[in-house]
C-alpha cells in the first residue's frame, strides 16, 4: 500500500480549491502523471523540495505533492503561465534584436 494513498494526495492536492468550484484533480491518474513529471525533474537535476528518506525521484515527488511543495495547475493556470512564457520570450527576442540594431549602425 501506498503511504500516503492517492485518496489522501488527491485531498492534499483540492485542499486548496474554495468550495463551489471544480477539484483539480478528479482522478488517480492526474496524480500518476503530476508525480512522474515531476520525477522526471528530479532525475533531469532540479534540487528536491522536501526531505526524504527514500532517494528515489518518484518518492521524492510524492513527498513534496503531499507536503503541498508542488502545486498541479488546471488547465486554465497552466495555460495563462504558457501564455505568460511566451509573451517573455518573445519580449526579451525583440529586446536582443534592438541591442543588435543599434550596435550595427555604429
Amino acid at each position: 500500500m501506498l503511504h500516503p494513498s492517492y485518496h489522501d494526495l488527491m485531498k492534499t492536492v483540492n485542499s486548496e480549491v474554495e468550495s463551489g468550484e471544480a477539484p483539480i484533480v478528479n482522478s488517480r491518474y492526474s496524480i500518476v502523471l503530476a508525480t512522474a513529471k515531476r520525477a522526471r525533474q528530479l532525475i533531469d537535476g532540479v534540487e528536491p523540495l522536501a526531505e526524504t528518506k527514500c532517494p528515489k525521484p518518484l518518492s521524492i515527488a510524492i513527498d513534496e505533492l503531499n507536503e503541498s511543495k508542488i502545486h498541479i495547475l488546471s488547465e486554465e493556470e497552466a495555460a495563462e503561465l504558457e501564455a505568460k512564457k511566451a509573451q517573455e520570450a518573445a519580449e526579451k527576442a525583440a529586446m536582443a534584436e534592438e541591442v543588435i540594431s543599434f550596435s550595427e549602425e555604429d
